[in-house]
């Protein structure tokens, strides 16, 4: 039964008002008249049909405004709909249901009552009666029969049957409503003539219509004719390939190429590619459709479509620009380590402000074990980026960098490209780790390659040999990696930022260790830091005699060993054993201590002197010894010397030769003695100047007989008139001052500046003395208890050191010397 309502506007005509379950059509309008299936999986319209079964059968279908509303409210809904009953339901195993229901009569929906599960709808049933004229009725009927039955000699879907089943149609609203439910309209169209009500108005906009539909077919058919000859060329190709498919089948070949060819082309058509690489890849794929499958060209142009189509050519991961978040990430897993860290927040703060700037290419050098690979890893993290790392160690060919052309076998792209599909992004973080490590033989030299891919000004377009295609690196956030920078060529070093990790102090070292390296062991031994208590001076103790390191990676396997020896212990007595490190457990663990920590002399010695040393491990504290030897001014040199250290002995030697008179030595004591200078530890290869004034030292304290101070190190470079210049990784070399317990260190005055990068704390327990001349070493170095007592007058001498009235600049110095 239906529910008689009273419409607001039209009190006294109760018998065309009711209320109904609604039932919204996606992409489908139902005219009265109409038979039609529908298939119904949405829950509020699946219980609208089952409440319109339990009373009279009777639903009111509407169209949707947007087919792709889910769940659409009122405003999602047409007003004029068609009032239907449900001749068969059929629910199918998936939950769907399968309806088929016939369109009776035209009505508005006056208001929608509130339904917590479904529809309901009040409706006003509409009046359709025609009050034209019967003669412009009947024209109007017999131009829309005509026009219909000249559309479907267009449409070969409408039957005979249904062009007889039209022609015994009178009634104008019913002929206009069956012609309007077989033409390909849109919904919109369909839409309105539904919603206009009177038949003749009706009939009217369906024959525009009509005639409208045969228009575009004829226009359709007019354009195919035109282009009849342009396909020929195409057609024939399609019957070839046809008629070699055949053949293929006939000979046994399986359906495999051809569903590649599909699955090829499908990943053609979603796939996103610059505008060069899509030609290509359109043209590659036409000349693979005219292969056989069997041959080798065929397989050749398959792989590097698929290589193509494989590159992260758009996609790009959403980077994330808070610095705070990104600062905090950081320093969770590095202490220390301030330059790069801000470097890295410089460039987060200028990407948030420009939106698009070019990838940095920065470089860390640094020795090893102090976190440059394993920093890069955490920027990744910091930035929310994918990470690949390409270690280049001992990569001499050209072609891992640039890729093979395909005109060789098994050619592949190089490991840029490589790298770029494992990683599925075009923006990662790019670890290029050890870049000091190549090497070139007479396949090319890979640095070369390097060029163009960490140049921000060309890497937007890098043309790998393999794709012969332009491809965009600017993205790319590139980070290397080498332990020194003598080795990277000085092309390659101008276009990276340069960014220096020092070794670290021992105060850092211990701080890493409490920080990171003993929970970080103690989770991979599985136990726990209860088990075994490292405390401060247990692990000084241990980086003092057992590692001899700039970074921590030794002592990260110290601590290693005495956690997998403390979970022994942990699995034969128990888990709540307990450990606490002593110096003699520590031996008992590590055996007896490796390096005696404290280098410096116990006491002053004549001829030894001592000087600092920078190496690829970091800082090192380097004894110089001289002895005299009867003979003939002969200067021997031992150590396993460089060309440049000898010449700076040699160049000591000149100095003391210039100085003997003032400093108290017989003018002529060349001409019976030799000297003998050694380095020890012979089996390392040293070079370097900066050894130049602790060489002279030595000297003059063997030719004197005065002791050198056992608690001054020294480190400059020496002219043969004594000037002292200034020399690099200064930091390293106190540092390894500091580790031997030296107090007091010579350094350059023009070093002064270099000071900055050294640790306050370091700088309270190290007196640094600067010094601009090889007399000012002597006073500071020998062990005197008047210094100036060390140089005499000579006579007729008023400046024996510098030539002419004014002291001259380091500069002039170097280009005179």
């Amino acid at each position: 039964m239906f529910k008689r309502i009273r419409h607001r506007d039209e009190p006294s005509d109760l018998d065309t008002h009711i209320t109904v379950p609604l039932l919204p059509l996606r992409d489908i309008v139902v005219f009265p008249s109409m038979v039609v299936p529908l298939f119904v999986g949405r829950d509020k319209s699946v219980n609208a049909l089952e409440r319109a079964m339990n009373t009279d059968k009777q639903i009111f279908l509407a169209a949707q405004k947007n087919a792709k509303t889910d769940n659409p409210g009122e405003k999602d809904i047409h007003r004029v709909g068609t009032l239907a009953t449900i001749l068969q339901l059929l629910r199918l195993p998936d939950g769907t249901v399968k309806v088929l229901v016939e369109g009776e009569r035209r009505g508005r929906i006056l208001s929608f009552l509130p339904q917590p599960d479904a529809f309901h709808v009040a409706v006003d049933l509409l009046d359709e009666a025609a009050t034209t004229d019967p003669t412009e009725m009947e024209a109007l009927r017999r131009g829309v029969r005509s026009a219909f039955e000249s559309y479907s000699k267009h449409n070969k879907k409408i039957t005979q049957e249904v062009l007889e089943a039209v022609a015994e149609i009178d009634d104008p609203s019913k002929l206009a409503d069956t012609v309007a439910a077989y033409m390909p309209f849109k919904i919109e169209v369909k839409q309105k003539l539904l919603e206009t009500v009177d038949p003749v108005r009706r009939l009217e906009r369906l024959f525009g219509y009509i005639r409208a539909e045969i228009e575009i077919i004829k226009t359709e058919e007019r354009i195919k004719g035109r282009v009849k000859k342009q396909m020929e060329k195409t057609q024939r190709e399609y019957y070839l390939n046809e008629q070699m498919r055949a053949i293929q089948k006939e000979m046994g070949e399986k359906d495999d190429f051809k569903s590649e060819l599909q699955e090829l082309e499908r990943r053609i058509k979603r796939k996103r590619l610059s505008k060069d690489a899509a030609a290509k890849v359109r043209q590659e794929f036409k000349k693979l459709k005219l292969m056989s499958p069997m041959s080798a060209e065929a397989t050749v142009v398959r792989n590097y479509i698929d290589w193509i189509l494989s590159l992260p050519w758009y996609e790009k991961t959403k980077d994330k620009l808070d610095i705070d978040a990104a600062a905090r990430i950081l320093d969770e897993d590095h202490y220390g380590l301030e330059k790069p860290k801000e470097r890295i927040l410089e460039y987060l703060a200028v990407q948030a402000l420009v939106k698009k700037i070019k990838g940095p290419i920065l470089c860390f050098v640094g020795p090893p074990g102090v976190g440059k690979t394993s920093l890069a890893r955490s920027i990744a993290r910091a930035m929310n980026r994918n990470f690949v790392r390409l270690s280049l160690g001992g990569v001499r060919d050209e072609a891992e960098i640039r890729g093979h052309r395909r005109t060789y076998i098994g050619a592949m792209p190089g490991k840029i490209i490589q790298s770029l599909r494992k990683v599925k992004s075009a923006n990662p973080v790019f670890c290029l780790d050890e870049i000091d490590k190549m090497t070139m033989d007479f396949r090319g030299d890979p640095a070369a390659a390097l060029l163009e891919v960490l140049d921000p000004e060309q890497n937007f377009a890098f043309n790998d040999h393999y794709l012969d295609l332009d491809y965009d690196l600017s993205s790319i956030f590139f980070i290397t990696t080498a332990n020194t920078l003598h080795a990277i060529p000085l092309p390659l070093q101008d276009r990276m930022e340069i960014i220096r990790l020092p070794g670290y102090t021992e105060v850092e070292k211990l701080e890493i260790a409490k920080g990171f390296l003993v929970r970080k062991q103690c989770e991979a031994n599985g136990i726990t830091e209860d088990n075994v208590v490292f405390s401060d001076e247990s692990l000084l103790y241990i980086i003092r005699h057992y590692t001899k390191e700039a970074g921590v990676r030794n002592l990260e396997r110290e601590i290693a060993s005495i956690c997998r020896k403390v979970a022994k212990e942990v699995v034969r007595h128990g888990p709540e054993t307990r450990v606490e490190l002593t110096e003699d457990i520590i031996q008992d663990y590590l055996g007896v201590p490796r390096f005696r920590y404290g280098r410096a002399e116990e006491k002053d010695e004549v001829g030894l002197a001592i000087g600092l040393a920078w190496t690829e491990v970091g800082g090192d504290i380097l004894g110089i010894e001289t002895l005299t030897m009867p003979g003939k001014g002969k200067i021997l040199i031992t150590g396993k010397l460089g060309d440049v250290m000898q010449e700076s002995a040699k160049a000591a030697f000149s100095y003391v030769r210039n100085r003997a008179e003032r400093l108290g030595i017989p003018k002529d004591f060349y001409e019976h003695l030799d000297l003998h200078v050694h380095v020890p530890e012979g089996a390392i290869p040293k070079d370097g100047p900066s050894a130049g004034i602790t060489m002279a030292t030595s000297m003059v304290s063997a030719l004197t007989r005065i002791p050198v101070r056992s608690d001054v190190a020294m480190t400059g470079e020496i002219t043969l008139r004594g000037r002292v210049l200034p020399i690099g990784g200064l930091k390293e070399k106190i540092l390894a001052a500091h580790r031997g317990l030296i107090k007091t260190v010579l350094i350059p005055k023009d070093n002064a500046k270099d000071l900055k990068e050294i640790p306050a704390k370091i700088l309270e327990e190290v007196n640094i003395e600067l010094v601009e001349h090889m007399d000012d070493v002597l006073r500071k170095a020998l062990a005197l208890d008047d210094p100036d007592s060390l140089f005499r007058e000579v006579p007729g001498e008023a400046q024996p050191v510098f030539f002419g009235s004014e002291k001259p600049s380091v500069t002039e110095d170097i280009q005179a010397h």
